[in-house]
């Protein structure tokens, strides 16, 4: 066999292996159609390069790819390398301190070693594409790193945290997790001084220290349902449930998980929505923007503001047209003057 067709061997095997986990010799041989020898001896040359490959002997052992010390070169098929490069571009514009210029920097790389006919492909993506992307509030790379750690080796955390009134209090924590919304950062944790599970937003929190305090990870909620409750509930003053007459999928399409929460209503056909928002002509216009039949639970308030909306929307849906002059009026006044 040629330099050149070892060399693309030697390539489909790794390819192989980051695929998946784990391998026998006889799967590989049968798929790159050579000895178990040969398959030997290819890994044997990934090993050469710098790549770190397990291999377990007896029944049921194999090969597989481990994590080295040093990241060399990947293998990815076409559509890995465009989705790669299209999630580059979209992480260029996140909310996490530094990762823009990072990801810039990777997707310059991956241009590189591209070829030709997959650059022309991702460019004609991002020449096609607007991204139209609200940044939110940006966090701090090393934060981020400190409280996966903490979370990671279940050691408290302590920080000094800015109220929504605009005070700051210092908090010691056990962090379980941390919950991303797309706009904003959020930190399940339970606080060691109100002894009770609580929220902690990423962007208010600082001077963050991770102790050398290991802590007995507790039975907890779910992170994720926990923080959209307290994200979409627990910051406004008042709080709707709203049974709808639509699949719990289409609800979800309709509404953001911060902005509301969707359950199941025990009734075939209708789910139930829970709604937070500080004034009640919020949630009157959310009711009226979901395009479904509505069923008010609770506020009974809500009532009354959804009825005050339709009578606004009434007048302006029945008040006259004005229509802009348009340059023949001009001309038309202009010609009746004369006469």
């Amino acid at each position: 066999m040629t330099v050149e067709g070892t060399t693309e061997r030697v390539l489909r095997l790794l390819g192989l292996l980051q695929r998946r986990s784990s391998w026998t010799a006889t799967e590989l041989a049968a798929e790159l159609r050579v000895t178990d020898r040969s398959v030997r001896r290819d890994v044997e040359r990934l090993r050469a390069l710098g790549y770190p490959v397990h291999a377990t002997a007896g029944v049921g052992g194999g090969y597989r790819l481990g994590a080295g010390t040093r990241l060399p070169p990947l293998l990815l098929d076409d559509e890995e390398a465009i989705a790669t490069a299209v999630s580059l571009r979209l992480a260029s514009a996140g909310t996490v301190a530094g990762a823009g210029e990072a990801a810039l920097r990777a997707l310059a790389k991956l241009d590189q070693v591209m070829p030709p006919r997959l650059r022309a492909e991702v460019r004609a993506v991002h020449g096609a594409t607007d991204t139209l992307v609200d940044p939110g509030a940006e966090i701090d790379a090393d934060l981020l790193v400190t409280l996966a750690r903490a979370c990671r080796d279940a050691v408290r955390v302590r920080f000094r945290y800015a109220t929504r009134d605009g005070g700051e209090r210092e908090r010691t924590t056990e962090p379980v997790r941390m919950v991303t919304t797309g706009r904003r950062w959020y930190l399940m944790a339970w606080d060691v001084d109100r002894d009770d599970w609580r929220t902690f937003r990423l962007d208010r929190m600082h001077e963050v220290t991770a102790t050398d305090w290991h802590f007995r990870p507790r039975e907890h909620p779910d992170p994720a349902g926990y923080v959209q409750r307290s994200v979409a509930e627990a910051p406004y003053r008042h709080i709707a449930r709203l049974q709808v007459h639509a699949t719990e999928q289409w609800v979800r399409e309709m509404v953001p998980p911060q902005v509301g929460r969707v359950e199941s209503a025990g009734t075939d056909g209708w789910c139930l929505l829970v709604l937070g928002a500080d004034h009640l002509d919020w949630l009157a216009v959310y009711v009226a923007r979901l395009g479904a039949e509505v069923r008010i639970v609770e506020p009974p308030e809500l009532q009354e503001a959804v009825a005050r909306l339709a009578a606004r929307l009434s007048v302006i849906a029945t008040a006259p047209v004005r229509r802009r002059p348009q340059l023949g009026d001009v001309f038309e006044h202009q010609a009746g003057d004369e006469d």
